[in-house]
């Protein structure tokens, strides 16, 4: 059953290589969680559309490429986390798991390693989405 009270979480996924765009989606899939709403994807192959897209509002989460050119994800994340106000999640996509220090410098709240491994992604994922989904009431008395 789909609950029509939440409309689609909006996940935005920047890389220059659409082999690893299409890597996340399909590791996310459209609901990642059976707790969350579904997923829209806004796909993204340059750092000016990131921008255009964080400027317009509407994003629940940001996936970043870390090894994408010329624009590296992290250095991407620390100008949204630098200039947006209430900047949604970042999760940023490390070229190795040592390179996850320099995610903690781009203020992304994850950092996921490449080769990406849809499972640690998607709990990673789903951790941070539910921040951005109201908690459900209760209809018991």
């Amino acid at each position: 059953m789909t609950d029509s009270r939440t409309a689609p979480l909006k996940v935005l996924v920047y890389s220059d290589d659409v082999n690893t765009r299409q890597q996340v989606i399909l590791a996310l899939g459209r609901r990642p969680h059976p707790d969350l709403p579904e997923v829209e994807y806004i796909e993204v192959a340059t750092e000016p559309v990131v921008i255009q897209n964080m400027d317009a509002g509407h994003v629940d989460l940001v996936v970043l490429d870390g090894e994408a050119v010329p624009a590296g994800g992290m250095g991407i994340a620390k100008q949204l986390k630098d200039e947006i106000y209430q900047c949604p999640p970042v999760v940023v996509l490390t070229g190795r798991p040592q390179d996850a220090w320099l995610a903690t410098w781009s203020r992304a709240e994850a950092a996921v390693p490449h080769p990406l491994d849809p499972i640690q992604l998607a709990e990673t994922v789903v951790g941070l989405l539910r921040s951005r989904v109201p908690a459900p009431t209760s209809s018991t008395a």
